[in-house]
C-alpha cells in the first residue's frame, strides 16, 4: 500500500511539473504588444460629471484632476458620484470602436488619483457600486466585449496618489491661479505644510496604511476578477516607497504574461516599456527600450464639456506614422461623458483614423523603425519578410517634381507599388545607391500616402545589404 501511495504521488508530482505555467521572458510577453502598435487609453470617472467645472467657475488644467486644482473637499467631491449614473455606457460599442479604428488593444482607468473605483472592491466604499445609482461594474462588461472582438485590455491604476482613500499621496500642486475662492491662500499654505493635502480627512491614515488597506488588495482584485489581462498602467509614483513598490510588483505573478509601464517607482522598477506622454521622442532621446507614447485627442485626458480644440485625423495619422517609424506604440485617449459615451468629436476622429488604417495599416502592425531615421516629405516603417525585406514609405508633403529619391540604398529592388489599391510604380536604383520612384501628379491619400517597396536582403544600419 506505501508504494502505491509513492507512486500516485511521484506522479502527482511529475504531473504538477509538466502542467505548470511557463515562465515567459520579457520578449516572449512583448512579442503582441510590438506587433499591435495602436492602442486605446479611456479615462473616465465621476470626473466626467463637473466636466472641468465646479461652482459655476471653469477650472483650468485636465479635467480628471479637478480635485485636485480646484482643491475639493472630500466629502464635497465625493457627492459628485450620486449623479455618475452612466446609463449610455455602451461597453461593446467601445470595443468595437476602439477596433475599427485600428486599434489593439484598451486601457481604462480603473482607478484615477480622485480614488474613485470603476469596479466592485472590497477595499473602499468609494467605487461604482457603493457610491453611484448606477451601482454595477463597469469593467466586468468591458472586459468581456475586448474578449468577444479580440481587443487585449489592460487597466490603469494610480497606484500612489489617491485624494478620497485616506494615506493616498497627493502632487504639491496650488490652487488655481485665478480661481474665485477666498480661501485659496489659506488653502495652498495647508496644501504646502500638509506634502499636497489640502483636507484632514485625507491623512487619517499613513501611506503605509493606505498602499495595504487599498493599493494591495485592489490590485489583486484586478489581476484577478476580469480574466487575462493585458497591461497594468501605473501611474505617479508620488511618495511611492521600495517596499511599497515590492508589494504591488509581487502581485504580477497572478497574471504571468501581463505587461507594465515605467511609473510604478523610479528607477528601481523600470517595468517593461517607457510613457513619454504627450509628446514623441526624438530620434536621439530613443535608447532601444521598448516605449509608448501617450496623447490626447485634445486637450485633457477627463472628459471637459468646453474643450473642443481636437486634433485632426490627419495629425493623428501622421503621429502614428511618426511613433512607428521609431520602433513605438501609440496609446490615444477619449475621455466619456458621465452618461458613458464617447465625444462625437472623439467618434468622428476615431473612424477617420480607421478607414486610413483599414487601407494602410499594413505599414503599422508589426513593424520595425527606419533605417535611415526621418525624411523630410514623410516616414518610413520596415518588416522583415521571406524574401528579404518590405518598406513603407508614408508621404506626407508630396514631392513638387513626383519623385521620391531615397539615398543609401544597396539592394536588389524588387517591386514599388501604392499600398492603397496596388498600382505599380516605376523605380530604380542608381550604381551609386539612390532609390528613385516616379510618383502619381497627385497624392492619393492627403492624410499619408503609402508607398510599398520590396527588396532582396536584410536592414543593415543606415543602409541596406544585399
Amino acid at each position: 500500500m506505501k508504494k502505491v501511495i509513492f507512486t500516485l504521488t511521484l506522479l502527482l508530482w511529475i504531473m504538477q511539473g509538466a502542467f505548470a505555467q511557463k515562465v515567459l521572458t520579457r520578449d516572449e510577453r512583448m512579442v503582441w504588444w510590438r506587433e499591435a502598435r495602436f492602442g486605446m487609453f479611456i479615462h473616465w470617472g465621476v470626473y466626467a460629471v463637473p466636466a472641468g467645472e465646479w461652482k459655476g467657475q471653469r477650472i483650468g488644467g485636465i479635467g480628471e484632476w479637478i480635485m485636485n486644482r480646484g482643491k475639493i473637499p472630500v466629502a464635497e467631491y465625493q457627492q459628485i458620484a450620486r449623479q455618475f449614473n452612466p446609463v449610455k455606457y455602451d461597453p461593446d460599442a467601445w470595443v468595437r470602436m476602439a477596433r475599427d479604428a485600428g486599434m489593439k488593444y484598451i486601457v481604462i482607468t480603473s482607478k484615477h488619483h480622485d480614488g474613485f473605483a470603476l469596479f466592485e472592491t472590497k477595499a473602499s466604499k468609494w467605487n461604482v457600486v457603493d457610491a453611484t445609482p448606477y451601482g454595477k461594474d463597469l469593467l466586468k462588461p468591458l472586459a468581456d466585449a475586448c474578449r468577444k472582438y479580440g481587443i487585449r485590455l489592460g487597466f490603469y491604476y494610480s497606484q500612489a496618489q489617491d485624494w478620497n482613500n485616506p494615506g493616498g499621496s497627493a502632487a504639491r500642486r496650488p490652487t488655481r491661479e485665478g480661481w474665485a475662492n477666498p480661501d485659496s491662500a489659506r488653502i495652498d499654505a495647508y496644501t504646502k505644510a500638509h506634502r499636497g493635502h489640502w483636507d484632514p480627512a485625507q491623512e487619517t491614515k499613513t501611506f503605509a496604511q493606505y498602499i495595504d488597506d487599498v493599493a494591495v488588495p485592489q490590485v489583486r482584485e484586478l489581476l484577478t476578477n476580469y480574466g487575462e489581462l493585458a497591461i497594468l498602467w501605473w501611474d505617479t509614483p508620488t511618495d511611492m516607497t521600495d517596499e511599497a513598490a515590492t508589494k504591488l510588483q509581487s502581485l504580477l505573478s497572478l497574471q504571468p504574461a501581463i505587461i507594465t509601464n515605467d511609473r510604478l517607482k523610479r528607477p528601481n522598477f523600470p517595468g517593461d516599456h517607457k510613457t513619454p506622454e504627450q509628446r514623441i521622442p526624438n530620434l536621439a532621446d530613443l535608447d532601444g527600450t521598448d516605449w509608448e507614447t501617450c496623447m490626447t485627442m485634445n486637450g485633457t485626458w477627463g472628459y471637459k464639456y468646453y474643450d473642443h480644440n481636437y486634433k485632426t485625423p490627419q495629425t493623428l495619422i501622421r503621429h502614428l506614422l511618426d511613433i512607428a517609424s521609431k520602433g513605438g506604440n501609440f496609446l490615444l485617449n477619449v475621455g466619456p461623458t458621465a452618461e458613458g459615451e464617447f465625444p462625437p468629436e472623439s467618434v468622428d476622429i476615431l473612424a477617420k483614423m480607421g478607414q486610413w488604417m483599414k487601407v494602410n495599416g499594413e505599414a503599422v502592425y508589426g513593424t520595425k523603425a527606419s533605417p535611415w531615421g526621418l525624411f523630410t516629405w514623410g516616414r518610413c516603417t520596415t518588416r522583415e519578410t521571406p524574401k528579404g525585406t518590405t518598406l513603407y514609405f508614408s508621404v506626407f508633403d508630396w514631392p513638387a517634381d513626383d519623385r521620391l529619391v531615397i539615398p543609401g540604398f544597396n539592394n536588389n529592388l524588387i517591386s514599388a507599388k501604392l499600398l492603397a489599391g496596388g498600382t505599380r510604380l516605376k523605380a530604380s536604383v542608381t550604381k551609386a545607391g539612390v532609390l528613385t520612384i516616379d510618383l502619381p501628379p497627385d497624392a492619393p491619400d492627403p492624410a499619408a500616402t503609402v508607398i510599398k517597396v520590396e527588396v532582396k536582403g536584410r536592414i543593415d544600419g543606415r543602409s541596406m545589404t544585399k
